[in-house]
């Protein structure tokens, strides 16, 4: 059984490079295109906006398929969207394959919950999310990396082949690992959206949005804010990447862990507030490289400590629409993404330093953290 969840995680791990490797790569793709910075940031918000699509579509869509079976759609769709980003020869038609691309992404995640709860140990369900988010932060930690140094000094086009080739990989360890199992209870379409006349969930909604968002006004203009403001040479940038990566693969397990022994909305709502902080600590010191250095690695661990605990909480908080509930949750988290690449980068339009995209992402943190409290008090201690 345990083998099934590294099935899924190799998903992640392919959704992870797809997803974050644009914000590595960004100076290079916007020369090649030749355009400006911030709207090449917009190839960050199409795939957010693709997962923000796909995921209820694809639910109402496959709600009664098997679940392998919803895999293997998903990935069929991943390998299309990464395949035609490859060979795009202009930025318009990159910005509606990165779409493409990231509607499975939700649903991807929403199926994964669901699959990883059938085959967790008693009392393990976070550490079982947790073992299948792994792959995403094993992206950030080795695939990220790799492809800023292979964009910059090959092609940004080889690690979106690289994508490609990986999702038919995931598609053969999907078919080896993941047994066969039923489909959810056979629910109509109103079914799946039942939970939400609850406002548990769109609390949990709100505050993963914020909480997402507020850490990526700066992480989508990590590259620049390191080189220009910190300081660091751009070839050192791989290197950054990597211990950024490192810090995910640490928060993402001490978010599962956490949030086993105490609960995840308790975990989730220290994690939130400890990045507003980390968030301006950067505005305030970002020009300090090492304290910018350790900041960031305090900020993308907090990223992924909230991945699996949030996730958790949304699905316990969608009876009767648990696979909606799991993919919602993504939706969230990448709605979040697509608003904090845009409002991170309207101070840097406006003229001012790259060091304010953080200052914008810790208004929102704490807004998040706000919403998470509400939560607490009403919902988790009754």
């Amino acid at each position: 059984m345990k083998k099934g969840l590294y099935a899924l995680s190799f998903g992640t791990f392919g959704l992870g490079i797809a997803e974050y490797i644009m914000m590595s790569i960004l100076p290079d793709v916007a020369a090649d295109f030749g355009v400006s910075l911030p709207e090449t940031g917009h190839l960050i918000s199409a795939y957010a906006l693709g997962v923000c699509v796909g995921a209820p579509l694809i639910v109402i869509v496959t709600r009664n398929w098997p679940l392998r079976r919803i895999l293997f759609a998903l990935m069929g769709i991943f390998i299309a969207g990464n395949l035609v980003t490859t060979v795009s020869p202009n930025y318009w038609l990159t910005l509606c394959a990165r779409f493409v691309a990231g509607i499975p992404h939700g649903a991807y995640f929403g199926t994964g919950v669901i699959i990883a709860n059938h085959l967790a140990e008693k009392g393990k369900s976070s550490s079982a999310v947790a073992t299948m988010v792994m792959g995403m932060t094993v992206a950030n930690l080795m695939g990220v990396p790799l492809g800023n140094l292979l964009g910059h000094y090959l092609s940004w086009r080889v690690v979106f082949a690289f994508a490609t080739a990986w999702g038919l990989v995931t598609t053969w360890f999907i078919y080896r690992w993941i047994p066969v199992l039923p489909a959810m209870p056979r629910t109509n379409m109103k079914g799946q959206f039942r939970f939400l006349k609850k406002p548990q969930p769109w609390l949990l909604i709100a505050a993963t949005m914020l909480g997402n968002g507020g850490i990526f006004c700066w992480y989508s203009y990590v590259n620049p804010l390191m080189t220009e403001v910190s300081g660091f040479h751009v070839g050192v940038m791989p290197i950054l990447m990597l211990l950024a990566g490192g810090s995910m693969c640490v928060g993402n397990y001490l978010g599962g862990r956490l949030s086993d022994r105490f609960t995840p909305a308790r975990v989730s709502m220290c994690t939130q507030f400890l990045a507003c902080v980390a968030l301006v600590g950067i505005f305030f010191l970002a020009s300090y490289a090492w304290i910018s250095l350790v900041l960031m690695c305090v900020c993308t661990g907090c990223l992924f400590a909230l991945s699996s605990p949030q996730q958790l909480l949304l699905f316990r908080h969608s009876p009767g629409g648990e696979l909606m509930g799991g993919a919602m949750v993504q939706l969230a988290f990448n709605l979040g993404n697509a608003m904090g690449a845009f409002f991170g980068g309207l101070p840097i339009d406006a003229g001012l330093g790259v060091e304010y995209s953080a200052l914008t992402g810790a208004f929102f943190a704490l807004l998040g953290t706000g919403v998470f409290v509400l939560f607490n008090i009403r919902y988790e201690r009754a």
